[in-house]
This record gives structure tokens, C-alpha cells and sequence, in this order.
């Protein structure tokens, strides 16, 4: 008699009982297909009504969902690609109502990806705690948001053994929470104290060269920031301590640190006047000299682009150090317009514009807590007739770029043809 076959421990079609619905290469593709779809989203609902607004709507927050979900998917792929799908998502559309009910369950997948993650996943992860404090604004939750986060931004920030990006990320994001979220005055003095134990640092190295720099560069900003909010007196401690140490860092060999260096200079010299109308800097000769320099800089051992850049920001920070001047520029967002006409208010500007990227427009426009910011008052009421005549088709914004191109042509062709003539002569 034939012996009886044992029962094979494995399920039918020979797959293990404990094998995951997705591999790590199916799941991330599974993500990307979700992060791509909320700009299928996003249009559809801008044009024109096909879609229901609730109905897309909800199926956006849906998705949202799925993303937050994902984030504590076991493949690092997979969470990376929720994180990247979440930061899409919460720049380009303005969530309170779901931020809010979702904000703990949010915070602890970010808490999570920023103490186990690796470097890409805590840079995604610091960006998307700074838009969930823009998401909620300034209040009670958004301060426990930041105080459930920043000690371990903080950690990473001073960290020498942490990766670099990681730490130039946290640096970035922490400022800008810390701005947002703090009303706590301890709160922000330990977090400019952070980012001053970094940027000082730079004081010392030789010619004010420095493997890390980036980082640096990004402490530097942050505590910028945060001394824009600061009282008076904390103000002027902070101007007696580095207004005469940060004219070194105008000499480091790399053009983002001297640029960064500059307009923090001029930005400490507005909030110097600002503070006292006779402010005198016993130094500024040498100093204004050192600008100069800077701004008629055409050393060939510097790439062309470098100087081009160093002397455009230079001819800036020299009129705000010697005159006090700001040159004011306008930034145009649907029917409105919002005047630059600080060092303060530019610092602050392009540090949400580094943030949410393309949506910044957008943000402008509807975010209540942003517009307080730069007092643009409570957002304008548009219909969708408004709405419509505010946007540019595509032929009218290619024509617009084309005549924008050839006449930027045709001023260069004049440049260089006067150029070569002087070469001539």
C-alpha cells in the first residue's frame, strides 16, 4: 500500500503563509502611482467642474490616507515614497481640517522615520514636520508638534557622526518650525543657540573653508530667522557678539557662504538701525572696503557664474551697509501683489519658497497663517469665474515665455556687441 504523502506546510501555489502582499519593488511602484495621482487630482478639480469639488476632495484625502498608512511600511523604499508623496500633497493644497484630525498619527510616523530612517528618509521627514506646522498654524497643536520633534532634530543637527544632509535638513526645517510653531521664549533661544553652535564654528577654520560649509550655510539662515522675532535687547546682545565675527566668513572660499555671510550682514545692519536710529559700527570702513571688492570681484581663479552671482547679491548688502537701502521687488500671486521691501521680509520669503516649491503661490493665496506673515490680510474671496480669467492657457504662457526670451536675446546680442567694440577700441 502506498505510503500517504504529508501535508506540505506550505499554501497552494507553493508561496509561504507569512509572505507580505507586496514585495519592496511592487509597493514603492504602488506608492509612486499615488504621489503622481494627486496632481491628476489637483487638475481636474481646477478645470472646471467635471470632477465634483467634494468628491475630488475626498478622494484626495483618501489617498492621504493610504500615504500616512505607508510610512510605517517595513521597506525604506516604500516609506520614503509616502514621505515624498505626503510633502507633494500638504505644498500643494492647503488641508486643515485633515491635518488636523490626522496631526498625532503624522507626527509619530515622522518621529519614527527621523529616529530609524536613513539620510534621504530624515531630510523628507524634517521638510514634511515644517508643513504640518504650516498646515495647522500658529496654536496650541502646532506647539506640540514641534515639542514632540524638534529634540530629536536637535540631536541629529549636533550629531557629527549623522550624515550631512541629514543634519543641513534638520537645520533648514527646525528654524522654520521653531518660527512658526515657538511661543515659548525658551523654546527659541535653545534653538538659535543650536544653530549658532554650528555656524560659529566656521569663524575659526582657515580662510573660512570648511568640509560643511552646506550646513553652515543653512544654521546661518535659520538663526537669521529666528533673530527677526527676538526682543530688542536680545537683538542687540546678539548684534555686540557676531557683527564683528562675521566679516570673516566674507573670505571662505566657497560663494554660497560669502553670499550667506552678506546678506545676513545686511539683514543685522537693518535690525541694527531698526532698533537704535544712531546706530554707528566702528568698523564699517574696512568693511564697506571688503564689499566692494566683493562686488567688483572678476578674479578668473572664480567660475564666471560664481561672480556673476557674488557681485549681483554684493552691490545689494552694500547699499543696505553703507545707505540703509533695500532694493524692493514686487511678487505678483493671482490678483494680488506682495512688495519686498526688507531684508527681513526677503529672508523670510524665500525660506517658505524653499519650502513648498511650486505651491508657494497657492499657500499665498489661501493660507490664513501665511498671509498674516507677510500682513497680507484674510485671503480675497474669488469665484470660479474669477478664478478662470486669473489662469493662462498654455499657448498664451508659451507665447508669453517666447517674447520674454527673444527680447532677453536681443538685449545680450547688444551687450556683447558693445563689449566687443571697448575690446576693439
Amino acid at each position: 500500500m502506498p505510503k500517504s504523502k504529508k501535508r506540505s506546510s506550505r499554501a497552494a501555489g507553493g508561496r509561504s503563509k507569512n509572505v507580505q502582499p507586496f514585495s519592496d519593488e511592487e509597493s514603492s511602484i504602488e506608492t509612486m502611482s499615488r504621489c503622481s495621482s494627486f496632481s491628476d487630482v489637483a487638475s481636474v478639480a481646477e478645470d472646471g467642474g467635471e470632477v465634483d469639488e467634494e468628491a475630488a476632495q475626498e478622494d484626495f484625502e483618501f489617498k492621504m490616507k493610504g500615504l500616512i498608512e505607508l510610512t510605517t511600511d517595513k521597506s525604506a523604499k516604500t516609506r520614503q515614497a509616502a514621505l515624498e508623496g505626503l510633502k507633494v500633497g500638504m505644498s500643494s493644497k492647503l488641508l486643515s481640517d485633515f491635518i488636523l484630525e490626522q496631526r498625532i498619527t503624522l507626527t509619530d510616523s515622522i518621529e519614527r522615520c527621523l529616529k530609524k530612517g536613513k539620510s534621504e528618509e530624515q531630510c523628507v521627514a524634517a521638510s514634511l514636520a515644517c508643513l504640518l506646522c504650516c498646515q495647522l498654524g500658529a496654536g496650541l497643536e502646532c506647539e506640540e508638534v514641534f515639542r514632540s520633534l524638534a529634540p530629536i532634530q536637535r540631536t541629529i543637527i549636533c550629531d557629527r557622526s549623522a550624515n550631512t544632509q541629514a543634519r543641513q535638513a534638520c537645520a533648514t526645517y527646525l528654524g522654520l518650525c521653531c518660527f512658526i510653531a515657538s511661543d515659548d521664549i525658551e523654546d527659541l533661544y535653545s534653538t538659535m543657540e543650536c544653530m549658532e553652535n554650528v555656524f560659529t564654528k566656521q569663524y575659526h577654520s582657515e580662510n573660512g573653508a570648511d568640509k560643511c560649509s552646506a550646513l553652515h550655510i543653512q544654521a546661518l539662515q535659520s538663526w537669521a530667522l529666528l533673530l527677526t522675532i527676538c526682543h530688542t535687547s536680545e537683538v542687540k546682545k546678539k548684534l555686540d557678539i557676531h557683527l564683528n565675527k562675521l566679516p570673516r566668513l566674507l573670505s571662505c572660499d566657497d560663494v554660497n557662504m560669502r553670499i550667506a555671510a552678506g546678506e545676513t550682514l545686511a539683514l543685522l545692519f537693518e535690525l541694527a538701525r531698526e532698533a537704535d536710529a544712531d546706530f554707528f559700527y566702528e568698523d564699517l570702513e574696512p568693511l564697506t572696503q571688503t564689499l566692494k571688492a566683493l562686488a567688483t570681484d572678476c578674479n578668473k581663479h572664480r567660475a564666471k557664474v560664481d561672480r556673476r552671482k557674488q557681485r549681483s547679491v554684493f552691490r545689494d548688502v552694500l547699499k543696505a551697509v553703507e545707505e540703509g537701502d533695500f532694493s524692493s521687488e514686487s511678487i505678483r500671486f493671482g490678483r494680488e501683489r506682495m512688495h519686498i521691501d526688507s531684508w527681513v521680509k526677503r529672508l523670510t520669503y524665500s525660506i517658505f519658497k524653499e519650502l513648498f516649491g511650486s505651491g508657494m503661490q497657492y499657500h499665498l493665496l489661501t493660507n490664513v497663517f501665511l498671509r498674516s506673515i507677510f500682513e497680507l490680510g484674510p485671503p480675497l474671496l474669488l469665484d470660479k469665474a474669477a478664478m478662470e480669467e486669473m489662469k493662462i492657457s498654455r499657448d498664451e504662457r508659451h507665447m508669453n515665455n517666447s517674447a520674454a526670451f527673444k527680447a532677453r536675446t536681443k538685449a545680450r546680442s547688444k551687450l556683447r556687441d558693445k563689449r566687443a567694440d571697448v575690446g576693439e577700441f
